[in-house]
C-alpha cells in the first residue's frame, strides 16, 4: 500500500516450528485409522448392519479428523465414499449433501468476501475504525479498536482471512509504539492475541460468520425440519460476540499502557489511510453487493417483526429470496457492476473468484453427508441414548452445557469445522434420547465448535500470530483458557434466558 505501516511484512515462517510434532501426530492417526476401523467393524455392536458399517467408518474419520493425518476435506469425501462402497446408503442419497441449499450461501458468501479484498475495502474498513477520534492514537484505546475492528470484519468474512488482514497491521501498530517506547513485549503478545481472539469471537455473531454455524443450521433443516432465520441467529450471536468482545478488550487490556496519545502513531495512521487513496469503483460496488445480500438476510427478520411471521409478505419473502438465493444475488452483482464499460471489465475478475477456498464447501458438504447417515440408519440414536445412560445429562439446560463445552474442549485439539460435524450430530442425538428439544443444544455446541482460544494447533488464526514469535504460550494458554470459560458460560446463558424469546416453537 506504500504507507509507513505497510513496512511490516507478514512472516509467518515460524509455522513451521510445530512441524516435528505435527508429523508425529500425523503419523500416530494413519497408524490408528486402520485400528480403529477393524476393531469398530469386528466389535459386537447391537446395530443393524448399515449402522455398524457406518459406525466403524465415522470412527476413522474422527481419528483422521482429530489427528489430521491427511486433508481434512480429503477424510470428508473418502468416508462419503466409503459408506457407498460398503453399502450404508446408495450414491444419490449419500451425495445430496453437496447440493444442499447452505452451500450456496458459502459460495456467495465467499465470492463477496473475495472482492472485499480484492479491492482493499477490507483495509480502509480496518484503518478508518483505528483512526476514529476516541481512539486517539492511545494503546489501550487502539487495542480495543483493533479488538473492534476484528470482530466487526469477521462477522460476514473468513476468520483466518481476517487474521491474515490484520496481523501485518498490528505488526506495524507495534513497530511505531515500540520505537517510541510507549508499549513492551506484553503489549505486543496481547495486541497480536487480539487479533485472533477477535476473528473468532466475531465469528459467532452471524451464520455466515464461521462454517460451524453453516453446519449447526444444515443439520436442524435437514434432521428435525427447524429452519432458523439469519435474524433470530444474529438476536442470539450478536449479544454473545458483544458480551465476550468486552471481556477481551477487558483481560487483554490490563497489560497496555494507560499513558496518553502517542502522537507518531497517530500520524502513521493517517498516513496510511492518505496511501489508500481516494474511493474507488470498484469499492463502491463491492460494498453495494455487501449490503444487499445483508439486507436480503436480515429484511424477513424485521418483517417478522413489524407484522408477524404469518403475514403473507413474510411468507414470500422467506420463500422466495432465502439465505442461499440473496447471498447468490449479491454475488451475482460483482459480474454486472462495471469498474470499466468501455474494456468491459467488472467489479470481480473471475480470475479472482476461482482462488477462493473452495475445499471448505466440499468438507461441509462431506460432513453433512456423514450426519445425515448416521440418523438414517439409526446410528445417532444409538449413540444418543448409550451417552444419556453413560454421562447422565438430562434436561435441556444440561444438554445445552454439555454440548457447548464438550465442542470447545474439543476444539483445541482439532479444528473449529470437525468438532462441529462431531459434536452437532451428537447433540441432536442425546436430546432426542433424552426427549428435549435438540435446538439450543444445537447452537450451543455450534458457538462452542469456535472457541479453541487455548492453544496454537487451535485455530490457523492462533497459529498465525502465534509464529510473530511475540506470543509466549504460556500467554496464550492462560489468556485462552480465561476466554474459552467465559465463553462457555456466555453461551449457555445467552441461550438459556434469549433462546425461548427469540426462538419460533417447534
Amino acid at each position: 500500500m506504500g504507507g509507513p505501516l505497510s513496512d511490516a511484512a507478514l512472516s509467518v515462517d515460524a509455522l513451521d516450528a510445530g512441524g516435528g510434532d505435527d508429523r508425529l501426530r500425523r503419523a500416530i492417526g494413519l497408524a490408528l485409522a486402520p485400528l480403529v476401523f477393524a476393531g469398530l467393524w469386528l466389535a459386537p455392536l447391537e446395530l443393524s448392519a448399515p449402522a455398524h458399517r457406518l459406525a466403524a467408518i465415522l470412527g476413522t474419520v474422527v481419528v483422521l479428523w482429530v489427528t489430521e493425518a491427511i486433508p481434512m476435506v480429503v477424510t470428508a469425501l473418502l468416508g462419503v465414499a466409503a459408506a457407498v462402497a460398503l453399502g450404508v446408503a446408495p450414491a444419490k442419497e449419500a451425495f445430496a449433501a453437496f447440493a444442499d441449499p447452505l452451500v450456496f450461501v458459502f459460495v456467495g458468501t465467499f465470492i463477496t468476501a473475495r472482492a472485499i479484498f480484492f479491492h482493499g475495502l477490507d483495509r480502509r474498513f480496518a484503518y478508518g475504525i483505528l483512526a476514529l477520534p476516541f481512539v486517539e492514537a492511545r494503546p489501550r484505546r487502539v487495542l480495543a479498536a483493533y479488538v473492534a475492528t476484528g470482530v466487526l470484519i469477521s462477522m460476514w468474512i473468513s476468520n483466518t482471512a481476517t487474521v491474515a488482514m490484520l496481523y501485518p497491521i498490528g505488526l506495524s501498530l507495534l513497530t511505531v509504539l515500540e520505537s517510541r517506547g510507549a508499549t513492551g513485549p506484553r503489549y505486543a503478545s496481547a495486541l497480536l492475541l487480539g487479533a485472533s481472539f477477535a476473528v473468532a469471537i466475531g465469528g459467532l455473531a452471524t451464520p455466515v460468520g464461521t462454517p460451524p454455524n453453516m453446519i449447526g443450521l444444515g443439520f436442524l433443516r435437514n434432521e428435525i425440519a427447524y429452519d432458523l432465520p439469519f435474524f433470530s441467529w444474529m438476536a442470539l450471536g450478536v449479544p454473545v460476540s458483544a458480551v465476550l468482545a468486552v471481556a477481551c478488550v477487558l483481560l487483554l487490556g490490563r497489560t497496555a499502557p494507560a499513558g496518553g496519545r502517542v502522537e507518531a502513531l497517530a500520524h502513521a495512521i493517517a498516513a496510511e489511510r492518505r496511501a489508500l487513496g481516494p474511493w474507488t469503483l470498484g469499492q463502491v460496488n463491492a460494498l453495494i453487493a455487501f449490503a444487499v445480500t445483508v439486507l436480503l438476510w436480515v429484511a424477513p427478520g424485521f418483517m417478522a417483526l413489524a407484522w408477524g411471521t404469518q403475514d403473507p409478505l413474510y411468507k414470500a419473502f422467506t420463500t422466495y429470496v432465502p439465505e442461499p438465493v440473496a447471498a447468490l444475488i449479491g454475488a451475482s452483482l460483482l459480474f454486472v457492476l462495471p469498474v470499466d464499460v468501455r474494456r468491459l471489465e467488472f467489479t470481480l475478475p473471475w480470475e479472482e473468484a476461482v482462488r477462493i477456498d473452495w475445499w471448505i464447501v466440499f468438507l461441509y458438504g462431506g460432513g453433512l453427508a456423514l450426519g445425515t447417515m448416521a440418523f438414517q440408519t439409526g446410528l445417532a440414536e444409538a449413540m444418543g441414548r448409550a451417552l444419556v445412560g453413560l454421562l447422565g445429562v438430562h434436561g435441556e439446560l444440561g444438554l445445552l452445557a454439555f454440548s457447548t463445552a464438550m465442542a470447545t474442549v474439543l476444539s483445541e485439539t482439532t479444528s473449529n469445522t470437525a468438532a462441529a460435524n462431531m459434536i452437532v450430530p451428537i447433540a441432536i442425538a442425546l436430546a432426542e434420547a433424552a426427549g428435549t428439544d435438540p435446538v439450543l443444544p444445537v447452537l450451543g455446541a455450534s458457538l462452542g465448535s469456535s472457541l479453541g482460544f487455548m492453544l496454537p494447533v487451535s485455530t490457523p488464526c492462533n497459529a498465525i500470530v502465534y509464529a510473530s514469535g511475540r506470543i509466549p504460550l504460556r500467554d496464550m494458554m492462560r489468556r485462552g483458557i480465561v476466554m474459552d470459560v467465559v465463553g462457555v458460560v456466555l453461551i449457555v446463558a445467552t441461550l438459556a434466558v434469549l433462546g425461548p424469546l427469540v426462538l419460533e416453537p417447534r
